[in-house]
């Protein structure tokens, strides 16, 4: 049997076990061990093991759970309230001023916890209510909180961003400072597209009435609550830049700032202690599975030459060297649809990653080009996460429908980002070429 159809029963296998409802990390690993088992014989499953062994003792892993703790503490102490009650003096005023600060909180929370699915379940606790008690148009209110929630795996720190470097070979620390920019792009796009629509129908997002609003004084001492959070976020990638700590020992640097944050606001109980260290471990548990499954799962198909057999489609496409990015770029965002970011990352990073290179782009570019895209997939129907993590939180009355509804002009305006990174890859490269090394 030739390679061809190997590599094509092999991603067949697997779309079609993963869309079984087995979890993606049994999925993975065990098609693989079959694959091995049929091709090659039980003396070969030493291969998967290797393979499993050397993703347990990877260094760059022990960040995934410490960012994750870190997370947790800010999570369970109550900040994030706190972040979202000061956002919303400073701009409630504003037409559409709820769902603006709702997208800064976003881009701050987004900062602090890393995990999309976070994220929006935090704003849709917070911040819907919020909204919808002061009328605001659902499909604005629901789409804000989901677009925002996504930004998370973005801006840094972002446990996708260290699997992608993971597999892909790049850097974590210039991943995480390359995602600063278009983050912030992104964000800037959902508040210009709120407020210009709110201006025009204000309807959609009605400002806080006068009497209801916070004096200067009171904007002024809501701000005292949100520093120590932002010290740590600055502290964690400050040194990432500056080349003074490693990914790994901000991310310790960032676990232990939270519980010294949680102590000093005197928010820091046992129960929430106790809440956060197994809330890190039941997620650091399933990233870690995903990966072993991966590893296993990369061993059959460098075995098999998958690479070489994509990288020749990909490279033997008419039209130069962009066709065959478009190519990537369209598949990623199918794949978004209806697969986990996490297994998207493991499956084609290692391929795709050599034929960027082999086309004269540069990597990390193309690294926050897919950040942008699984950003996506948190969004896009019909499996897109953040929309059933919004059904969850939400109140009886809204629908699914409302959900996918409100989706649509924030995945276009994500679109619209992607196009602009892609076009000007210097918004991702620039501040990571001013990195100490």
């Amino acid at each position: 049997m030739s390679d061809g159809v190997l590599t094509g029963l092999l991603f067949g296998s697997m779309l079609l076990v993963v869309f079984s409802g087995l979890p993606i990390s049994f999925a993975l690993g065990g098609l693989a061990t079959v694959f091995i088992l049929v091709l090659w014989g039980p003396d070969r499953l030493l291969l998967s093991v290797m393979n499993t062994y050397g993703a347990m003792t990877n260094y760059l892993l022990v960040a995934v759970p410490l960012f994750v703790f870190m997370s947790s503490i800010l999570e369970k102490t109550g900040i994030a309230e706190d972040f979202f009650d000061a956002i919303q003096n400073w701009v409630g005023g504003l037409r559409g001023g709820l769902a603006i600060g709702t997208v800064l909180m976003s881009v701050v929370l987004a900062a602090m916890v890393g995990i999309s699915a976070a994220s929006t379940a935090i704003l849709g606790l917070i911040a819907l209510p919020a909204m919808l008690k002061r009328n605001y148009n659902k499909e604005i209110a629901l789409g804000c909180i989901q677009a925002g929630g996504a930004l998370g795996v973005l801006i840094p720190p972002s446990v996708l961003m260290i699997i992608i470097g993971l597999f892909g070979e790049i850097s974590v620390g210039q991943l995480f400072i390359g995602g600063i920019f278009p983050g912030l792009v992104l964000g800037v796009l959902f508040v210009l597209y709120i407020a210009t629509r709110c201006r025009l129908q204000p309807h959609l997002g009605p400002s806080v009435p006068p009497d209801e609003r916070a004096n200067w004084k009171q904007k002024f001492i809501s701000l005292r609550v949100v520093m120590f959070p932002l010290i740590l976020i600055l502290i964690v990638m400050g040194t990432i830049f500056a080349g003074i700590a490693t990914v790994t020992e901000a991310a310790g640097m960032g676990a232990m700032g939270s519980i010294l944050i949680a102590i000093l606001t005197r928010r820091l109980t046992w129960q929430n202690f106790k809440e956060a260290c197994y809330g890190t471990l039941r997620i650091s548990g399933m990233i870690m599975w995903i990966v072993f499954g991966a590893a296993v799962f990369t061993a059959i198909y460098h075995g098999i030459g998958t690479p070489a057999i994509i990288e020749d489609i990909l490279t033997g496409v008419p039209g130069g060297n962009w066709v065959p990015i478009i190519v990537m770029v369209f598949i990623l965002i199918i794949l978004g649809c209806f697969l986990d970011p996490g297994a998207i990352t493991m499956i084609t990073i290692p391929i795709f990653i050599p034929i960027v290179v082999s086309l004269g782009f540069e990597p990390l570019w193309f690294g926050i080009v897919f950040v942008i895209i699984m950003e996506m997939g948190y969004l896009t129907p019909p499996f897109g996460m953040n929309l059933f993590v919004m059904k969850g939180v939400a109140p009886p009355g809204i629908t699914m429908g409302d959900i996918y509804r409100s989706i649509i002009p924030f995945v276009l305006l994500q679109m619209a980002g992607l196009a602009v990174i892609m076009l000007f890859p210097q918004l991702a490269l620039w501040l990571p070429g001013l990195m100490i090394k």
